[in-house]
C-alpha cells in the first residue's frame, strides 16, 4: 500500500510529465500536418512523386502540392526526420503557374492496409501509396470539454508510404499491488522503435522523431463516450511506454476558466481506450482499441493470474528501458 506522500510523488510526477496537449502540442511534432478545420478534402497524385490537396476552408476552396518525403528515417540522431514540402498556393510559388489546374492526376485504387481516421488514398504509378487522414489532435486533456477552437478541430494529414504501416501495440494490468489501472505498450515502425531525442519540460517532443501517443478512454468518470485522458511520449531508445490511470490536479494542465485552485479529476479509466499517434515521417497516422479493467481483486485468482501474465509481457518487451519497470 502506497503511502499519502508517495501517492502524491506519483501523482505530481506523472502530471507534470504528461501535461502536453495545448502547450507543447504545434506543427512541428506532426510533420504531416496540413490544415486544420477542412471540408471535403480531395486527393490528386501524379507520376513526378506529387500530390494535390484541394479542400474547403473558410468558404474558399486551397489547393496545396506536396512532395519530397516517403516512408521515415528511424531515429538518427544529427540526421532530420523526412518531411514533406509544401506549397500551399497550388503550385505557383513552385513553378510560377497555376499549376493545380494542369494538375495530370494518376491516381489508382488504393491497395493497402485499412486505416484509421480514413479520408481517402489513393496508389501512385510506382505502386506507393497516398492517404489524407483526420481526427482530433488536440483535445484537452483529463476529459475536459473542449472550450477553444483549436480543440476542436480535426486536423487534416497526409501520408506517403510502401509497405506496412506503424505498429502501435498496447495492454492493460493494474499497478502499485492493484491500486491503479495501467496501459502499456510499444510503438514501432518497419521493426524498429520509435522515439525522438528530446522532449519539453511538460514532455513534448522538440524534434522531427517523437510522437506523441494519445490515450482517450470511453465510458469513464469524465463521462460517457469518447474522452481525451493525456498524451506522452514512446520511449528513447526503446519506444516503450506505460500510462497509470491516477488521480490528477487539473490546475497543472491546460484548464477552462471554470476550475479554480487545486482541483483533482480522475482517475479515468475505462470500459476502453483508444490509443493514436501521428506516423513517423511520413508514414500514415494509427490507431488500435483495447478493452478496460474492472478494479483488482486481490481476492480473485482469475485477476492476480491476469496481473502476473501482464507483468511477464511487460517484461518481456521493456528492454532497457527504466522508467516502465512499476508493476
Amino acid at each position: 500500500m502506497l503511502s499519502k506522500r508517495t501517492l502524491w510523488r506519483v501523482r505530481a510526477a506523472v502530471s507534470v510529465a504528461a501535461v502536453v496537449s495545448l502547450l507543447a502540442a504545434a506543427p512541428a511534432s506532426a510533420s504531416q500536418l496540413i490544415t486544420r478545420g477542412a471540408g471535403r478534402a480531395h486527393l490528386a497524385v501524379n507520376a513526378k512523386g506529387e500530390a494535390l490537396i484541394t479542400y474547403r476552408q473558410d468558404g474558399r476552396t486551397q489547393h496545396v502540392l506536396a512532395w519530397g518525403a516517403i516512408n521515415a528515417r528511424p531515429p538518427t540522431s544529427g540526421v532530420p526526420q523526412v518531411r514533406f514540402k509544401l506549397d500551399y498556393s497550388g503550385g505557383w510559388h513552385t513553378y510560377r503557374t497555376n499549376y493545380w489546374q494542369t494538375f495530370r492526376n494518376a491516381c489508382r485504387r488504393y491497395t493497402g492496409p485499412p486505416l484509421a481516421f480514413f479520408v481517402t488514398a489513393c496508389d501512385a504509378p510506382d505502386g506507393s501509396h497516398w492517404a489524407l487522414q483526420s481526427w482530433q489532435v488536440q483535445l484537452p486533456d483529463l476529459g475536459f470539454t473542449p472550450w477553444l477552437w483549436q480543440q476542436r478541430a480535426w486536423e487534416l494529414h497526409i501520408s506517403h508510404w510502401t509497405g506496412a504501416v506503424p505498429k502501435l501495440e498496447a495492454w492493460t494490468d493494474w499497478v502499485y499491488s492493484g491500486r491503479f489501472h495501467q496501459v502499456f505498450g510499444r510503438y514501432s515502425y518497419e521493426g524498429r522503435p520509435v522515439y525522438g531525442f528530446g522532449t519539453t519540460r511538460v514532455g513534448g517532443p522538440t524534434d522531427g522523431y517523437g510522437r506523441l501517443i494519445y490515450v482517450d478512454t470511453y465510458n469513464s468518470r469524465y463521462g460517457p463516450g469518447w474522452r481525451r485522458e493525456n498524451s506522452f511520449v514512446a520511449h528513447n531508445p526503446t519506444g516503450i511506454w506505460c500510462y497509470g490511470f491516477f488521480p490528477f490536479d487539473a490546475s497543472r494542465y491546460p484548464h477552462p476558466k471554470s476550475v479554480t485552485g487545486r482541483a483533482m479529476r480522475g482517475p479515468g479509466n475505462g470500459q476502453k481506450y483508444r490509443l493514436s499517434a501521428n506516423g513517423p515521417g511520413a508514414a500514415p497516422d494509427v490507431s488500435i482499441v483495447v478493452a478496460g479493467l474492472h478494479d483488482f481483486n486481490p481476492g480473485n485468482q482469475a485477476d492476480v493470474d491476469y496481473e502476473r501474465q501482464q507483468n511477464a509481457v511487460l517484461d518481456s518487451i521493456i528492454g532497457p528501458d527504466k522508467l516502465c519497470r512499476q508493476h
